[in-house]
């Protein structure tokens, strides 16, 4: 049975069809998988990097905005868009696919629906509680819609194709253990702080973190930091940490770096976790039962950053900053004050467990080995 992933542009994406595509490959050792993404995208690092082959799509997504130049460049993709799931035909019948999995992203959409053309099996996973663009648009075609939470639901048409089922993660998010993380790491006895926000980065964020670098450094370092800048933040932060008075070269306390491509090693190290609330995030965080401090990105739709990280907020898994309330002294003090409370910090990885899904990706394979037999 032939598996094609469709996904892309973030790891929010990428990552858990990658987790799910390990669980498949371990019951079927024998079956070939194909990644299908975007060009230019994230995919193009990450999917090699999990051992899997990859196409990429040409073209990009919608425009959001109304004004004349987003509906130019609208017109134009619809027009690629056309020509992109012919594409996605040729690949899907030269593969011999049994089923088409979809995670979010650009490429999903032609895809899925080249897929669903052929009479191909199709699932779609959404992660988020409201339904991303890519699962609206293609949702009443898919064979099933899978999601994380029982009231998204509510939100499609034909409910009875939607089926609750957790975010898939790798399974190094729940089983590395936190003394070998730390020892591969070569990291000393003082606490390790994490932050990330995304692959692509923030640049708000970066900025703060240049600041919180120099009270690091000011403090004397209580704790050791590893921090993912995402790719715009690396061509420009290196220099702003340089005017805050950090180098980073005399200060082996503190890893920069443009992307974290060990994150269940990183995340099973740390003490605390800094990043945005995006439902894989969030569940990364959840099945490492790593303490977090939440920061939600006020620019996406539906402000479901911030519904991700009050949900984990309400039960004692998190601590939640909104954005424009974060500030490096601001962090510094959530941070301290974390690391002191032994009690909190215990809790709340007991909190975290204890609202993970390990099985997640068991699950969609079970549902996609149903759809496979179903069509056959």
């Amino acid at each position: 049975m032939n598996v094609i992933f469709t996904c892309g542009g973030t790891g929010g994406h990428i990552n858990p069809a990658i987790a799910v595509a390990n669980a498949w490959k371990e019951r079927y050792p024998d079956s070939k998988i194909l990644f299908v993404g975007g060009e230019g995208g994230l995919e193009e690092e990450l999917v090699p990097k999990a051992g899997y082959a990859l196409e990429v799509l040409p073209g990009g997504g919608l425009a959001r905005g109304k004004s004349l130049k987003s509906m130019v460049k609208n017109v134009k993709v619809v027009y690629q868009l056309m020509r992109t799931v012919s594409k996605c035909k040729r690949i899907i019948k030269d593969f011999g696919a049994s089923i088409v999995v979809g995670t979010g992203g650009y490429a999903s959409f032609p895809a899925l629906m080249a897929a669903t053309m052929l009479k191909i099996p199709t699932c779609v996973h959404e992660a988020n509680a409201m339904p991303g663009l890519t699962t609206r648009l293609i949702a009443d075609r898919a064979d099933r819609v899978l999601v994380c939470f029982p009231e998204s639901a509510q939100h499609y048409k034909h409910p009875e194709k939607v089926e609750v089922v957790g975010m898939p993660v790798r399974r190094e998010f729940i089983y590395t253990k936190r003394e070998d993380a730390r020892k591969e790491l070569n990291l000393d006895d003082r606490p390790l702080i994490v932050s990330a926000f995304g692959s692509n980065g923030s640049e708000n964020m970066n900025e703060i973190t240049a600041e919180l670098f120099k009270l690091e450094m000011e403090a004397g370092f209580p704790f050791q930091h590893i921090h993912a800048v995402g790719n715009y933040g690396w061509v420009w932060m290196p220099d702003l940490v340089k005017e805050k008075g950090v180098d980073l070269n005399k200060c082996p306390s503190i890893r920069m770096q443009q992307y974290i491509y060990n994150m269940p090693t990183v995340m099973a190290a740390a003490d605390v976790f800094i990043s945005r609330a995006g439902a894989s995030s969030c569940n990364e965080i959840a099945a490492s039962g790593t303490p977090c401090i939440l920061i939600p990105s006020p620019n996406v739709t539906d402000n479901h950053q911030e519904k991700n990280a009050r949900s984990l907020e309400k039960v004692g898994a998190a601590e939640v900053l909104l954005d424009k309330d974060t500030t490096a002294q601001s962090l510094m003090e959530k941070i301290t004050l974390l690391l002191q409370d032994k009690k909190r910090w215990s809790d709340m990885r007991a909190a975290l467990q204890s609202i993970s899904v390990p099985d997640c990706a068991e699950r969609l394979c079970g549902i996609m080995e149903k759809l496979i037999r179903t069509k056959e």
